[in-house]
């Protein structure tokens, strides 16, 4: 009985969490011309893919495509590396200075120069309006250090030290012994990152100004924020227009750009799953 209740009780956490996602997915693949204010629909009661061929056929979109998918494929191994390397070296107590190091990059975790000095510094080192301001200002996360950091530190002292003694310095036990054991981890640390420069729209939003540097959820950002906005035609209802021999609307450019947005996403997700729930669970226990 108990059993029962508790799948149950998740069944119902499930509907409810996942159904505002599949509501957006069938709107999108709705007919723009049916009615659907108001009405509970479970599925497209007009199928039609004129607002996903719109999109797709928009330019200012699929350069925000393109430039989301570079900023991840590029940020995300910049990352990746860098994370690990720190992590390699503060898992080492017997560092000079480790306590040192370990304070100093914590104390970044609770305290920021602000928005204002950040702009500042990122004007200086002429990032703005350049790829490069999407890695840099980013390229490094404490929280995911820390994760990394734990997770070497329950390694085994016997692998480093059987490799020494075959003559392995620390760069080679770094990348041909911790590396490879410490694949949930850092499979965790991947799907932190690639999730972070996908959604990433902030940055985009206030260090570039050039059409062609916008993310895609930037892109997204502007086209819901426009489509409330009345004293000026939105993005989405022009895309609209410019497509008058297809059946679609604001409201249906507006699912649709969602859900191009997520998928993506989305489909990575299942790839890193596995290792997922063990590189966190490892890394929160041991912590």
């Amino acid at each position: 009985m108990a059993n029962i209740i508790i799948y149950g009780f998740l069944l119902l956490i499930f509907a409810i969490t996942f159904f505002p996602f599949w509501y957006i997915f069938v709107l999108s693949l709705n007919d723009a011309s049916a009615p659907t204010y108001g009405q509970f629909m479970l599925w497209p009661s007009d199928f039609s893919l004129g607002s996903y061929r719109t999109v797709l056929q928009d330019e200012e979109i699929l350069n925000s495509f393109v430039v989301t998918v570079g900023r991840t494929v590029v940020g995300v191994p910049l990352t990746l590396a860098c994370v690990s390397m720190v992590a390699y070296a503060l898992s080492k107590r017997e560092l000079v200075g480790w306590r040192g190091f370990n304070l100093y990059f914590v104390f970044t975790m609770y305290f920021s120069g602000g928005l204002i000095p950040t702009y500042m510094v990122v004007r200086s080192l002429h990032l703005i309006d350049n790829f490069w301001v999407f890695i840099f200002p980013g390229i490094m996360s404490i929280f995911w250090m820390i994760l990394v950091r734990t997770y070497m530190e329950g390694m085994p002292k016997e692998m480093e030290e059987a490799a020494q003694i075959e003559g392995a310095n620390d760069i080679q036990i770094f990348l041909k012994v911790m590396i490879p054991v410490c694949t949930p981890v850092l499979a965790t640390v991947t799907l932190f990152s690639a999730i972070s420069h996908w959604n990433a729209w902030y940055d985009s939003y206030i260090y570039t100004y050039k059409d062609s540097l916008k993310t895609l959820s930037a892109v997204l950002v502007k086209i819901l924020n426009q489509f409330q906005t009345n004293d000026m035609l939105n993005t989405s209802q022009q895309l609209a227009n410019e497509q008058r021999k297809l059946p679609v609307s604001s409201e249906s450019i507006r699912m649709t750009v969602t859900m191009v947005a997520t998928l993506p996403i989305i489909v990575v997700y299942p790839l890193l799953q596995k290792y997922f729930l063990q590189g966190m669970l490892i890394g929160a226990v041991k912590g």
